[in-house]
């Protein structure tokens, strides 16, 4: 799986330069495996949070998996990296971090956050169109409440980036990738415990879209997805 890596941001509630991360992703479990503090030691809420996570049932092209989470963005913290294949080749990838701090935290305003990444490349045309940045941040919005999802406290970035190359490397045709990095606060029912799978669902939602998948169910015919983009990465 070529996961993302690198810093994740957390838009309400600090960073982390997510050092190390080489050495979190040879550290990487299975989805049902530990990405973080979610053993017996852990809050209750967030014990049944993780668990939550681990026995969410997600569409079959997307590969999920649990990773080493970052240490100083919260107490307690588990973490998730995902893929979305098609055959050998993946055509996006993300990293769900959820964050539980039991004594609440005023820029989250809750006890909980999820932060995440999520990149992919773009065609060349689709990079240049000056509205890409505000369509995916409603894809992520859009993906939260299309599954009746409440959350507070939204923030994030959208990236375009182009790499041209030169010299011994100019055979290689110019390539652009996407790049959102947002965190939100899922907002807790029952026993102070907020629907992760359901939010995880939506964040897979949003994977996918920006992959160029179609909708996993009929929806509605007025949602636009990346298109596939040629010679997706090989795993």
């Amino acid at each position: 799986m070529a996961a993302a890596q690198g810093r994740l941001s957390d838009g309400a509630g600090g960073m982390d330069d997510a050092k190390g991360t080489e050495e979190e992703a040879r550290h990487k479990g299975s989805h049902h495996g530990s990405g973080g503090s979610g053993g017996s030691t852990a809050p209750p809420a967030f014990a049944a949070a993780v668990e939550a996570l681990r026995a969410a049932r997600l569409r079959p092209q997307i590969e999920v998996e649990a990773t080493r989470a970052p240490q100083r963005l919260a107490p307690h913290a588990y973490a998730l990296e995902a893929a979305v294949v098609d055959g050998d080749e993946d055509l996006a990838d993300g990293r769900l971090v959820l964050l539980h701090d039991p004594a609440g935290h005023d820029a989250w305003q809750g006890a909980f956050r999820l932060v995440t990444l999520v990149r992919a490349e773009l065609e060349p045309e689709m990079a240049a169109d000056p509205l890409m940045p505000d369509v995916c941040w409603s894809w992520l919005t859009g993906a939260l409440q299309a599954r009746g999802l409440t959350y507070g406290e939204p923030s994030g970035t959208v990236t375009r980036a182009s790499s041209h190359y030169f010299g011994g490397l100019s055979a290689r045709p110019s390539a652009s990738q996407i790049e959102i990095r947002a965190s939100w606060t899922p907002r807790e029912g029952l026993g102070g415990v907020p629907d992760t799978a359901a939010h995880l669902a939506s964040w897979c939602d949003l994977l996918a879209q920006v992959a160029g998948l179609p909708p996993a169910a009929p929806g509605d015919a007025s949602v636009v997805t990346l298109p596939q983009r040629r010679g997706p990465q090989s795993r």
